[in-house]
């Protein structure tokens, strides 16, 4: 199986301008182990840049225990429901090590990319790429849990 590509950073994905206005903005936090950053369909008003830790997303699983969907970690981006309507958050997360990170609200980022058009158009590209690339990831887990062997494979 072919590895896929690292998750877009924002390091990489965004022109320094706009990082370094987003930056400008940030908030630097501490989460402990063991704490919910965000539950499933609550109202999603902030994202993360992962600076050190582990983040797990989740997905609520009547009568079970959360599925753990996605762990992120360095320079990752946790959250994206913030930027589309109706702008609640279609997972869970959770720290499982304490975690450092930038904080970012989204209502104040949402405005910044309204007043600038290239701004706004880079920052939804960025977000873009890292949804295709966990969507692609999340395929590739489900095609390795429940395809038959050798299915997918060239004949």
């Amino acid at each position: 199986m072919i590895a896929p590509p690292p998750t877009p950073s924002m390091l990489r994905a965004l022109p320094a301008e706009h990082r370094q206005r987003l930056m400008r903005i940030a908030r630097e936090v501490s989460v402990p182990q063991g704490t919910r950053l965000f539950e499933e369909g609550a109202r999603a008003d902030r994202f993360w840049i992962v600076r050190t830790g582990t983040v797990a997303l989740d997905m609520h699983v009547p009568g079970r225990r959360a599925a753990v969907i996605e762990r992120l970690g360095h320079n990752e981006l946790v959250g994206w429901s913030w930027l589309f309507a109706p702008r609640v958050w279609h997972l869970g997360a959770e720290a499982t090590t304490p975690v450092r990170a930038y904080e970012f609200d989204a209502t104040a980022v949402r405005a910044m990319c309204d007043e600038d058009p290239a701004m706004g158009r880079a920052v939804a590209e960025w977000v873009g790429e890292v949804l295709a690339h966990r969507l692609r990831s999340a395929r590739t887990r489900l095609l390795d849990l429940y395809a038959p062997y050798g299915a997918g494979s060239a004949v």
